[in-house]
């Protein structure tokens, strides 16, 4: 399998949501320029990232539709992988209820939390179990996704459990960064820096008025 860089990987998405709206309108064909402009990406880089479909383009463009899928079998969303999260707190409840993640071949199958009055309950339609029950819940689904929406200081406890347990992907929503094997891939959601970012330039776009 070839080894896509993880610039493409964080731009395909974009190209699929630009490929749905053109489909949404009734277009059938699209270029690379005009997913350029939609998604606010040089064309360059479009015609590259859309290389890695082996999708040919014809005089007129690409075809939306088979665009669409084979870019989401590229991204390997055609195959609902089965995932679970630890830390049912104000984030891990709405990560649980958004509808979005089945259409990007991620279902959350179970919710674990160490809160006596959320474990044996279900939040939006996801049963949450005693953290206590990740190792023997996942080994017997063979999970290989773990999301983490503990509090920072519980990260790394919650890691460990999730590396013991045969979690082989960590999606990390806290800012505290973990230390696991080197076969084990983080990806990171640092939302802070994000703000960070964002209040920043609306400082400086402040102060420049």
């Amino acid at each position: 399998m070839d080894k896509i860089p993880t610039s493409t990987l964080k731009r395909l998405p974009q190209y699929i949501e630009v490929l749905k709206r053109l489909k949404k309108a009734g277009l059938h064909e699209v270029s690379a320029t005009k997913i350029s402009v939609f998604s606010n990406i040089h064309h360059t880089l479009v015609r590259k990232d859309i290389s890695f479909t082996k999708v040919a383009a014809t005089k007129t463009g690409y075809k939306v539709i088979p665009l669409q899928k084979a870019i989401e079998e590229l991204l390997d969303w055609v195959d609902i992988s089965s995932c679970l999260l630890v830390g049912v707190g104000h984030l891990g409840s709405a990560l649980l209820g958004y509808q979005e993640f089945s259409q990007r071949g991620l279902s959350i199958v179970a919710a674990f939390d160490n809160d006596p009055q959320k474990i044996d309950t279900k939040v939006h339609g996801v049963s949450v179990y005693s953290a206590l029950d990740i190792t023997a819940l996942a080994l017997q689904e063979k999970i290989r996704i773990g999301i983490i929406t503990v509090p920072p200081e519980s990260a790394q406890l919650i890691a460990d459990i999730m590396v013991h347990s045969g979690i082989k992907a960590i999606w990390n929503f806290t800012p505290h960064k973990i230390i696991v094997p080197p076969d084990i891939i983080v990806e990171y959601v640092d939302m802070f820096a994000s703000l960070a970012v964002l209040s920043r330039r609306l400082a400086e776009q402040h102060h420049i008025k």
